[in-house]
């Protein structure tokens, strides 16, 4: 994960509750920085909430895992198979939008797979333009040039929620519009 700042990454992965048995899959989303010293080629941690730094914020990515949405036929390709994921973003005046860019462009983690976590994202080219809200209604616009935000059913259906639930983890959001409309659909 690319951070603004050069030589420093953020690295997310998956962790154990206090007090959770090792026989349990860690389920706990964690972010932790490092910065590189490109003279000795070590890592180091990146302190964060120190006097000084700002502490950034803690948002949730929304994924997708079948064995939470099980019916008839097998997985039902709804949000009842979403789960969330804790991730850090550096303070900005563009948090919707920082974070939707975060969920598109968010790989999963081996770990995060062993757990049967899975994500429809990346896709090649569709970026966020823009994003906005007015009177609860947020409408994000996309650029899609090669029409990757199409296909089958299920995995648009699978997009479109991870998109929706990530966005409106804000309290400003009340429902989700797409743009173009022709964008994310079967």
């Amino acid at each position: 994960q690319n951070s603004n700042t050069p030589n420093v990454v953020m690295v997310n992965y998956a962790d154990r509750n206090p007090g959770e048995s090792f026989a349990v899959a860690p389920s706990l989303g964690k972010s932790i920085w490092l910065l590189l010293d490109p003279k000795t080629m070590q890592f180091g941690e990146v302190a964060q909430n120190f006097e000084g730094e700002s502490a950034g914020l803690e948002v949730k990515l929304y994924f997708y895992n079948p064995a939470l949405d099980q019916g008839p036929g097998g997985a039902q390709c709804t949000k009842n198979g979403l789960v969330s994921e804790r991730r850090a973003i550096p303070n900005t005046t563009t948090p919707l939008a920082d974070t939707i860019k975060l969920l598109m462009s968010e790989n999963i983690s081996d770990a995060d797979r062993a757990l049967g976590i899975e994500s429809e994202f990346p896709l090649a080219g569709v970026t966020l333009k823009s994003a906005s809200i007015q009177n609860g209604v947020t409408t994000l616009t996309f650029d899609d040039p090669q029409n990757k935000t199409g296909g089958g059913s299920c995995l648009v259906s699978i997009r479109r929620a991870q998109i929706e639930a990530t966005a409106k983890q804000f309290q400003t959001v009340k429902s989700v519009r797409f743009l173009p409309a022709e964008l994310f659909q079967p």
